[in-house]
C-alpha cells in the first residue's frame, strides 16, 4: 500500500512485541525496585507521600505525565488533525494554572501539612463536607481512569490484534503491582521513565513524517492550506467548542481545578521536601506541558499532511477518530521493526502513569478521610497492608469502569468534561473557604450542590444531545486520493455517538443552546455558581457572626511571592512544615484549641 492512500496496514512484528513488553516490564520493575529499596520504610507517610523528601524535577515530570495520559497520546493528535491547532492555545491555560496553583494553593496545603487535599474542607467547614468532597473525587477519578484505560486499548487493539479486554486487565494489573508494592516513590520515578517514552513516540512520528513529506516546512504548508493553522478565533460565543476565549478563560479554570485540588496532583507537590521545591515543580511542569502539547499537536499536523487527500475515517479504514494515530504509525513506521512497539509503549506509558497516579491518590484519600478517623488504633504495619489491599481494590474498580467509559464518545473531550462537571463545584468550594471568612458550612454545602446540579445538567445533556457541527466546527477532509483495495472490506465511517438514541429524531429546545455550551465552560460554571450561591446562603445563615477562624486556613499575602525557590532557605521551609504538623490529624474539635493557642501567642507578643 502507498502511504496516505488508504487501505489496510501492517500488524505488529516480533520486535514490536519485544519493545512493548520490555517497556511494560521495566515500569513494573521500577515498582519492585522501590519496594525492595524502601522495605524498611513502611510507614503510611512513606507509602503515600514518598516520605516528603522528593525534589522538584522528578515531581515536575510526574505532574506532567500523570495527566498527559494515553488520552493525550491518542486524542490530541487526532484533535489537531480534525479541528486544527486551537488546542495548542492551552499553553496559555497551563501558564495561568501553574502560577495560581504555585502561589495560592501550594503554600496553604504545604503549611497545613496535609496528606489528603480534602482535609482542608474539614478544617475550614465541617467533616460532612470533607466526606462529600472526597466521595466526589473518588467517583470522578474512577470514571476518568476507566476512560484512560479503555481509550488506548480500543485504539491500539486495531494495530496489535490483541484481545481488547485482555489488554485492559493486563494494564490494570501492572499498575496494581507497582502501586501496591512501591507507593508514591514508585509512581513518581515510573512517571519520569514514561514521560521520556511518550515524548520519544511523538518525535518518531514527526521525524518519519517529515522524511516522507519532504521536510517540516512541507507539513506546515499543507496544514496552512488545509486551514489547520487558524488557531486564534476571538468569537466570544460560549457555545463554540474551541475559541481563544473558551480556552483562555474556561480552559484555565478547568486546569486550575485539575492541578490545585485534585488529590493525584496535590499528593505530588506536597511530597516535596521544601516549599521552594514544591513551587518550582509546578513551573517546571508548565514547561513540560508546553513541550508535550506542542509535539502532540504537530504530530496531528503531520498526520494531516500525509492524509490530506485520503482521510482514513471517511474511507472506512478506521472506525473512530481516536484510531487515527495508531493507524498512521502502522502505515509509516511498520518498516522499522520495534518503532511501532515504541509508539504503543508510549501510549500505554501515558496510561500506566495516569492509572497508577489515580490508584495511589484514591488509596490516600480513602485512608485519610474514611479509615483513619474511625480506626485510630491501627499499627503502622496494619496501615501499610491496608494501603496495598486498597491499591488492588481500586485497580479492579478502575478496570471495571472502563466499560462505562466506552459509551462516552471522543476520549479527549469526555475526559475534560468529567473534570469540568465535578471539579468545578469543588474548586468553587475551596476558593470560597480560602479567600473569604464569611462562608460557613451550610453556605458551602448548598453552594456546592447547586453548582454540581447545574454542571451535571449541562454535561449530561451535552452527551445525550451532542452539539451540531456548526458549534464544534470540524475542518474539511478529502478522500479524492484514496485507492480501493478489492480484498479489503470497508467499515462504515464513524459518527459522533448519541448514547441513548441511535437517531436524532428529537432534539429539545435546550439542545442547541444550553446543552451546546462549550465543555470548557463546565468548570467555570460550577465554580462561579458555587461561590456566588455559597456566599449568599452563608450571609443568610449567620456566616458573618461565626467565630473567628485560624489565619492558617486562608491565603496570606506573603504566600504570593513568585519564584521563592532561591529566596527561602530549606531550614525555614522545614521549620514551617514541622510547625504545621499539628494540623496533620486536625478535625473540627481541635481547631478551637489551636485558635486559643494563637490568641495566647498574640497576647504574649503584645506584652
Amino acid at each position: 500500500m502507498t502511504t496516505g492512500t488508504g487501505g489496510p496496514v501492517a500488524t505488529f512484528s516480533v520486535w514490536d512485541y519485544v519493545v512493548f513488553a520490555g517497556t511494560i516490564l521495566a515500569a513494573a520493575g521500577v515498582g519492585l525496585f522501590q519496594a525492595i529499596r524502601g522495605r524498611k520504610e513502611t510507614s503510611s507517610d512513606e507509602f503515600l507521600l514518598g516520605g516528603r523528601q522528593m525534589t522538584a524535577v522528578p515531581v515536575a515530570m510526574s505532574l506532567t505525565a500523570s495527566f498527559m495520559s494515553g488520552i493525550t497520546v491518542i486524542g490530541t493528535p487526532a484533535e489537531a488533525y480534525r479541528y486544527g491547532t486551537a488546542f495548542w492555545l492551552f499553553g496559555f491555560s497551563y501558564a495561568v494554572m501553574s502560577a495560581v496553583t504555585a502561589e495560592i494553593f501550594v503554600p496553604l496545603f504545604y503549611r497545613l501539612g496535609i496528606t489528603s487535599a480534602y482535609e482542608y474542607l474539614e478544617m475550614r467547614f465541617s467533616r460532612p463536607i470533607r466526606l462529600i468532597g472526597t466521595s466526589m473525587y473518588i467517583v470522578q477519578t474512577a470514571l476518568y481512569t476507566g476512560l484512560v484505560i479503555y481509550a488506548p486499548a480500543l485504539a491500539l487493539n486495531q494495530i496489535t490484534g490483541l484481545d481488547l479486554w485482555g489488554v485492559l486487565v493486563a494494564t490494570g494489573a501492572v499498575c496494581i503491582v507497582y502501586c501496591s508494592l512501591g507507593g508514591l516513590k514508585a509512581v513518581i520515578w515510573t512517571d519520569v521513565l514514561q514521560m521520556v517514552i511518550m515524548l520519544a513516540g511523538f518525535v518518531a512520528v514527526i521525524a518519519r513524517g517529515a522524511v516522507l513529506q519532504g521536510g517540516l516546512t512541507r507539513i506546515w504548508e499543507d496544514s496552512r492550506e488545509g486551514g489547520r493553522l487558524d488557531a486564534f478565533d476571538f468569537d466570544p460565543d460560549p457555545l463554540k467548542r474551541h475559541t481563544f476565549w473558551t480556552i483562555l478563560i474556561g480552559g484555565s479554570v478547568m486546569w486550575v481545578s485539575i492541578y490545585s485540588i485534585n488529590q493525584s496532583q496535590v499528593q505530588r507537590y506536597i511530597s516535596c521536601k521544601t516549599l521552594g521545591h514544591a513551587k518550582m515543580s509546578l513551573y517546571v511542569n508548565m514547561v513540560g506541558l508546553w513541550v508535550t502539547v506542542s509535539l502532540a499537536v504537530f504530530s496531528g499536523l503531520t498526520m494531516y499532511s500525509i492524509y490530506k487527500n485520503c482521510d482514513p475515517l471517511e474511507n472506512g479504514d478506521v472506525t473512530t477518530l481516536d484510531q487515527m494515530l495508531p493507524y498512521l504509525v502502522m502505515d509509516i513506521l511498520a518498516a522499522y521493526p520495534g518503532i511501532p512497539g515504541l509508539f504503543v509503549a508510549a501510549a500505554y506509558s501515558g496510561t500506566l502513569s495516569t492509572v497508577s497516579s489515580s490508584i495511589n491518590a484514591l488509596v490516600a484519600v480513602t485512608v485519610e478521610d474514611f479509615i483513619m478517623p474511625v480506626c485510630k488504633t491501627l499499627t503502622p504495619k496494619q496501615v501499610t497492608w491496608m494501603n496495598m489491599g486498597l491499591s488492588v481494590f481500586y485497580g479492579a474498580v478502575c478496570i471495571g469502569m472502563a466499560g462505562v467509559a466506552s459509551t462516552m464518545g471522543s476520549v479527549l473531550q469526555a475526559a475534560l468534561s468529567i473534570f469540568g462537571m465535578i471539579s468545578g463545584p469543588l474548586l468553587g468550594l475551596y476558593l470560597l473557604g480560602m479567600l473569604f471568612r464569611t462562608p460557613n458550612s451550610i453556605g458551602g454545602l448548598v453552594g456546592m450542590i447547586i453548582g454540581l446540579v447545574l454542571t451535571l445538567w449541562v454535561g449530561i445533556g451535552g452527551q445525550l444531545y451532542p452539539p451540531t457541527s456548526e458549534m464544534t466546527m470540524p475542518l474539511p477532509v478529502s478522500t479524492v486520493g484514496c485507492t480501493i483495495d478489492q480484498n479489503y472490506t470497508t467499515i462504515a465511517p464513524w459518527t459522533s455517538p448519541v448514547p441513548l438514541t441511535t437517531q436524532q429524531e428529537f432534539r429539545p429546545e435546550l439542545a442547541d443552546s444550553w446543552y451546546s455550551l462549550s465543555y470548557l465552560y463546565f468548570c467555570l460554571l460550577g465554580t462561579v455558581t458555587t461561590i456566588v450561591s455559597g456566599m449568599l446562603v452563608s450571609m443568610m445563615t449567620g456566616g458573618c457572626k461565626q467565630k473567628k477562624l485560624s489565619s492558617d486556613l486562608f491565603v496570606r499575602k506573603r504566600d504570593l511571592i513568585c519564584f521563592s525557590y532561591f529566596s527561602k532557605s530549606e531550614e525555614s521551609d522545614n521549620n514551617e512544615k514541622a510547625a504545621s504538623d499539628i494540623h496533620m490529624s486536625a478535625d473540627k474539635s481541635t481547631l478551637p484549641d489551636y485558635e486559643v493557642m494563637t490568641k495566647d501567642v498574640e497576647k504574649a507578643t503584645k506584652l
